[in-house]
């Protein structure tokens, strides 16, 4: 009984000495698994530069002519803990529309609002102005020229796109110049076209 005693008291404190010694050691070896997160995309807090090509107006005077378009866009020009109104924070631009057949060709700055669906899918829309070489006149000289009216003019677009990367990204663009009725003639001119953006 004596020797069972003691064997069992033995027993009990190697127990209590190992225990916290391994359970360390099994902490030590046994890495804790970690989720895997995709890595957020943060394109807006970036430069971003966009080149491609537009059909020009193709429902007016001047369809037919196919335009080289390149445009850059700044940061988000700050930012809030309120994803919200972060929406409300534009983005600069300044870009250039040039015509391939010798019709209008444009350049334009304003600002840019995007939002994003994913983190691959968003929208934008845009708003500036723009100054271009095309006919200001009710007379046109050239059939296949628009009455523009005057320059500047007023620029809006609007656009759907895919980001690959948080670099990469391609859109659909749909961009509409007009005087808004403060000149003689108000023709306007309506391009739709695609880009490929890269941020940098």
């Amino acid at each position: 009984m004596r020797v069972a005693s003691r064997l069992s008291t033995l027993v009990a404190a190697l127990a209590a000495w190992a225990t916290p010694g391994v359970a360390a050691d099994l902490s030590t070896r046994v890495p804790t698994a970690q989720p895997i997160m995709a890595a957020p995309l943060q394109p807006l807090s970036l430069w971003e530069l966009r080149l491609g090509g537009s059909a020009q107006d193709p429902s007016g005077p001047e369809s037919g002519s196919f335009n080289v378009t390149g445009e850059i866009l700044s940061p988000r020009l700050g930012s809030t803990a309120n994803p919200v109104l972060n929406l409300l924070i534009p983005r600069a631009h300044v870009g250039g529309s040039a015509s391939t057949r010798g019709d209008t060709s444009f350049a334009y700055a304003g600002f840019t609002w995007t939002y994003d669906f994913t983190q691959q899918l968003f929208v934008e829309a845009s708003f500036g102005g723009a100054v271009h070489n095309g006919n200001t006149q009710k007379i046109v000289t050239v059939p296949d020229e628009s009455a523009l009216g005057c320059s500047p003019l007023f620029r809006e677009s609007a656009s759907v796109g895919w980001r690959f990367t948080q670099n990469w990204s391609v859109m659909g663009t749909v961009e509409h110049l007009s005087n808004a009725g403060l000149c003689s003639q108000n023709r306007g001119l309506t391009n739709v076209g695609v880009r490929l953006g890269y941020s940098f």
